[in-house]
Formats: C-alpha cells, structure tokens, sequence
C-alpha cells in the first residue's frame, strides 16, 4: 500500500514537472521605444495571459524613444491581467524619458544598484527645447498621463511630475527614498524576494501577493519577423537602404534590361519605406534626398567641376541627418553613416551619370546607324539607283542626282537594305553667252 502512495506521488510530481508551464514569463528590452519594442511588449503580455503565468518580468535598458510607442505599451500594461515587473538592469543601465513612463506603469517598478532613470521631459526635433503654446500643451498631456498612472500605484506624484517638468534624474536609491519604484535588487532572484514580502497593489485596485522565489522562468526570444524589423528600423540602416535602392534604381533607367538593378531598387527601397513609415520622419528630408540626385545629374550634364556635386553631397547628408525627427540620439541618422553614404554615393552617381551622358552623345560607330555621315565611293553608275562601297561592303543605294561610277558620295539616310546618298561633288552649272 505504501509503495502504490509512492509511486502514485511520483508520477504526480512527473507529470507536473512536463506539463506545467512558465510561472515567470521574461524579456529583456535593450533597446529605443519604438514600434518593434511595443510589439515584443504586447506579444509577451499576451502570451503570459494566455499561459496564465504569475507574472511578465521585463529587463529594462533604454535612452527613451516615441511617445505614441510608449502610450501604446503603458496601455497594454494597464490592462494586462497578469502582473507586470519592470526591472532596469545591468547596473550601469538606465529607463531615461519614454523608459521612466513604462517603468512607472509597471505593477512592480525595481532597479539595480547604479542604474538611474527620468529625465521624461518632451522635447521637440533633435533633443531642442518646444516652444510657445504647443509647449504647455505638450508638457499638460505628458503629466496628465504621468499623474494618471502614478496615482493609481501608489507612488509619489510629485517627484514623478518633476522628472516631466524640471527633466529630474534619480539614481535607484533616490528613486526607492523618493518613492518613485518599490525596490532597489541586485538580482531577480532578491528582486522576488522583496515582493513576496508585502502585497502588489494593481492598477484596478485589487492587491495580490506575488510569491515567485525559486518560480521557473522562460526566457521570450525574438522571433524572426522582430529581428528583421529591429535591424530595418534602425535609421542608419533606413537611410542606407533608401540611398541604395535608389542609386540602383537609377542604374536601371540608364541600362534598360539589366533587370537586377530594378529588383534590388525596388526591394530596397519599399524596405526603406515599410521602416520609415514606422519611424517619425521629415518629409523634407526625403525631398532633399532625391534632390541630391537632380544635382548628381546636372553636375555629369554640365560639368561645373564639382560645385554641383558638393551641392548634392551636402544636400544629401542634411537630408540624412534631418530624415528621423526623433527626440532620442540613439534614433537619429548618424553624421558617420550620412558622411560614409553620402560622399561614395555621389561620386559613383556623378561618375555613371557622366559615362551615359558622354555614351549618348557620341556619335553611333557601329550598325547601319553608323553609316550615316560617312563618304562612300560609286562602284556603278547611280542614275539613281546603283552600288556603293562603304566600311567594306556593297550597299545598294539611291542618289537625288544622276552620279558617274567611281565618284564619291556622302550616306544621308539608311533605308533597311537601302542607303541614300548624294554627290559630294559641288553642282555644275551651265552659262549661257
């Protein structure tokens, strides 16, 4: 009987251990807030529900990134009916700006010693300060919905605020003493300690206990599509991409046929667009990309020596730099990738347009185009019609004017089979006395 209790026991534990699922569901954001990080995000949310999982753990290390990414996280956040933990980590690391919104939303707000965070304050174009009315509009929004979060956990408003308002920074201790996060851990593992210890007030106003020391944790990869999405959002691949797509877009137009240039501009191009349409980009930056290249081309047109050229370089690296409005640096067109693309770029644009430019002005040496304008000698009478050399061949042809065998003739026209030509000696005319 006590062996059947056993085993019994056993197989319970076995079966257990196979087919329990995740009780901590983790994923590690390093990276801006933008629209692939709102979708690791959402995904993992949404697969802990699924799973019933005790609770989402987020790894946090962010510069910040754009606003309508991060009110769409803190909404999936709120809502979320597993518990979310924010925890910024390694220590050296920071949820600056958009990362101190997401890090306030969070069930469980927790950092590692010498991370910091806030500095949430809007700003405007390339990290400058907003202006005017559009500036108290902005700053009433962004506290509004700092306020609207920090209440509801039980944190302090005030100090949160600040960081709007006055761009505040906490380190973690200055965050735990002024009541911004819960905790301050050195790992997860103390960091689970610390919850289970007290309850976790949630944002609907229910309180749970969280007992997740020595709860088995799956790490959430990145699936396929986020890693391509990832890699093309980043605005220097952007922009080398759109720079790409169209030099080689151009080489087709000037080598009709050669189809791989078309394939690879087009390709490359809707990648930069798909990646572009997701990040907050200046349409007048793009304008002053493909004006770079009506540069390039009237530079090979009319050889300036290389002012036109310097126009289009220069235009095309503000362009680059310009193209992603975006208040983080970190999501911005770098000045070494705008200089390393756009210098090559233009003297390999210029160099190509001045070859089919030159090619289209030269004239035709080959094939019956190549005929024309050329001197042929009479190898029998032309009254009209009759035979011609020229380029080493009998031709037969047709002159506007009776010519005797052996003179020369001067090819106007290439008639299929058919060559016209006339006199190349002057016209005799006749005096009378």
């Amino acid at each position: 009987m006590r062996f059947r209790t056993l085993f019994a026991t056993l197989v319970s534990m076995i079966l257990l251990s196979v087919f329990s699922t995740a009780d901590v569901l983790k994923i590690v954001v390093d990276d801006t807030i933008q629209a692939a990080t709102q979708e690791r995000i959402e995904r993992a949310i949404d697969q802990a529900a699924a799973e019933k999982d005790d609770a989402v753990l987020i790894e946090l290390s962010t510069p910040g990134g754009v606003l309508d990414s991060t009110r769409e996280i803190i909404e999936k956040i709120l809502a979320s009916t597993v518990p979310v933990i924010i925890y910024v980590t390694p220590s050296g690391s920071r949820a600056a700006s958009a990362g101190f919104f997401i890090l306030e939303s969070a069930d469980v707000a927790a950092m590692a010693p010498g991370t910091n965070t806030g500095a949430a304050h809007p700003v405007g174009p390339f990290g400058g300060d907003i202006k005017g009315t559009m500036k108290e509009k902005i700053e009433n929004d962004t506290t509004a919905l700092m306020r609207s979060v920090v209440s509801k956990r039980g944190r302090n408003v005030d100090v949160a605020q600040s960081a709007v308002l006055q761009s505040k920074s906490f380190t973690d201790s200055e965050a735990l003493s002024q009541k911004v996060i819960d905790y301050v851990a050195p790992n997860e593992q103390d960091l689970f300690r610390q919850i289970s210890s007290k309850p976790v007030k949630r944002f609907d106003g229910q309180t749970v206990t969280l007992n997740l020391i020595g709860k088995h944790e799956r790490l959430l990869e990145e699936t396929l599509k986020e890693r391509i999405l990832a890699f093309i959002m980043n605005p220097d691949i952007a922009f080398i991409l759109l720079a790409i797509g169209a030099l080689a877009l151009y080489t087709e137009f000037n080598h009709p046929g050669a189809v791989w240039p078309g394939t690879v501009g087009i390709v490359f191009i809707l990648l930069a667009i798909f990646a572009l349409h997701l990040l907050p980009i200046r349409f007048a930056a793009v304008v002053l990309i493909f004006a770079s290249f009506v540069l390039f081309a009237l530079e090979a047109k009319f050889a300036t020596h290389g002012v036109l050229a310097i126009g289009g370089i220069t235009t095309l690296v503000i362009g680059a730099l310009l193209l992603v409005d975006a208040p983080v640096p970190e999501m911005r067109v770098k000045l070494a990738t705008a200089l390393a693309v756009s210098v090559p770029l233009g003297l390999i644009t210029v160099f190509l347009m001045t070859i089919a430019i030159r090619a289209r002005a030269n004239k035709v040496l080959t094939g019956a185009e190549g005929l024309v304008g050329e001197v042929a000698v009479a190898q029998t009478a032309l009254a009209p019609a009759g035979k011609v050399f020229v380029h080493g061949e009998l031709w037969d042809a047709v002159a506007s004017v009776n010519v005797p065998a052996g003179e020369k003739v001067l090819v106007r026209k290439v008639e299929g089979l058919q060559l016209r030509v006339e006199s190349t000696e002057p016209a005799k005319t006749t005096t009378v006395a």
